[in-house]
This record gives C-alpha cells, structure tokens and sequence, in this order.
C-alpha cells in the first residue's frame, strides 16, 4: 500500500476519532474503571493503565532528533498528544503553554503533534499561537495515538518513574483546579 494511501486512511481515522468519548475499558478492577470528569470540555479520565511505563516509540524532537519518553524521566511528565486540525486540541493549547510557564522545573509538558504533514503544519501553526513554553514535538506518523489506541486529544500524566497515572481523552480547561488536582497527582 503506498505511503499516501496509509497517511490518508490514518487522516480520516483520526479526525473521525477527534473528541470522542472512547468507552470504559473492559474487565477493569472498580477503583480503575474510566469515569467521566466533570467542568468544561468534559472529557473521560482513564486509570486503568497506572503504573504502566513509558511507550519505547520515538518522535522528533524541535531540534529534529529522535527521542522517547524515557529521555524526559527524572520528573514528571504531562504528554499531549494534538494536532492542528483537532478543534479541542487547538483550544487547549494556550492553556497547555502557561501550564509550562507556571510549572517549569516541576512539570514537563511535552505537545506531541500527530500531524501527517508534520513541520509544515505545526510550525506556522506554533509562529502564529506565540507560545513560549512548550515546543513544537513531531510525530508524522502518529505511532503514539496509534500506540495508546488514543483519540485526540490525549493527555498522559507520567509520575517521576515513567510510570503513568492517569490519561484523560477529549478537551480539559488546564488552568483550573480540577486540572491542578489531577496533576498533583504525580510524584
């Protein structure tokens, strides 16, 4: 099948998949379950995979170069899986930049675009936004959202052992407390 094909295919997949409410996962323990949260842009906040670690599944850093998760452990790590043609994922991205801001040395926030057209989409789209903390990381061949089975946008708290605690699916105001309370969560 020819690289087009499979990028148009992956486009109409994940753009169809955009902010939807995935299901609970099945056969969870009761305390893992997936449960709604509540506030705006409520989305589904998911449990059930804490204490898994980091996904060995590179993608490109600002500078060009390949890295993993497990290049970011010594603190905790905040991923955000987007893309620019993701309303939710647009919305949240002035809020993901102060978040950054406001944590710096505590939290990293790593946005991982899962553009196709990589560069030439995330970069205008990133001049334009002005954002100061958070940097524009590439993955064109959307192997994380494909890997997570993840429907944008995804956030994935990993605590300071790249071990995850929580990954929340669809919209979320990341400037409010339930946000802060969520994020305390990791250690």
């Amino acid at each position: 099948m020819s690289r087009s094909l499979i990028a148009l295919l992956l486009t109409v997949t994940l753009v169809a998949a955009c902010d939807r409410q995935s299901p609970p996962p099945e056969q969870v323990a009761p305390a893992a379950v997936a449960t709604p949260a509540t506030g705006p842009g409520a989305g589904v906040l998911d449990r059930s995979h804490r204490g898994e670690g980091v996904p060995a599944t590179a993608f490109a850093a600002p500078d060009g170069k390949r890295v993993t998760l497990a290049d970011f452990h010594g603190g905790p790590v905040l991923l955000n899986l987007w893309a620019t043609w993701c309303a939710p994922c647009v919305a949240e991205m002035p809020q993901l930049d102060a978040l950054a801001a406001r944590m710096a040395g505590k939290l990293t926030v790593l946005t991982v675009s899962q553009d196709l057209e990589g560069a030439a989409k995330v970069g205008p789209f990133f001049a334009k936004g002005g954002f100061k903390a958070i940097k524009p990381y590439l993955d064109d061949q959307a192997a994380l959202s494909i890997g997570y089975q993840a429907n944008l946008p995804t956030t994935i708290l990993y605590d300071s052992t790249g071990h995850e605690v929580w990954r929340y699916s669809g919209g979320q105001d990341w400037s409010g407390a339930a946000a802060a309370a969520l994020i305390a969560e990791a250690k």
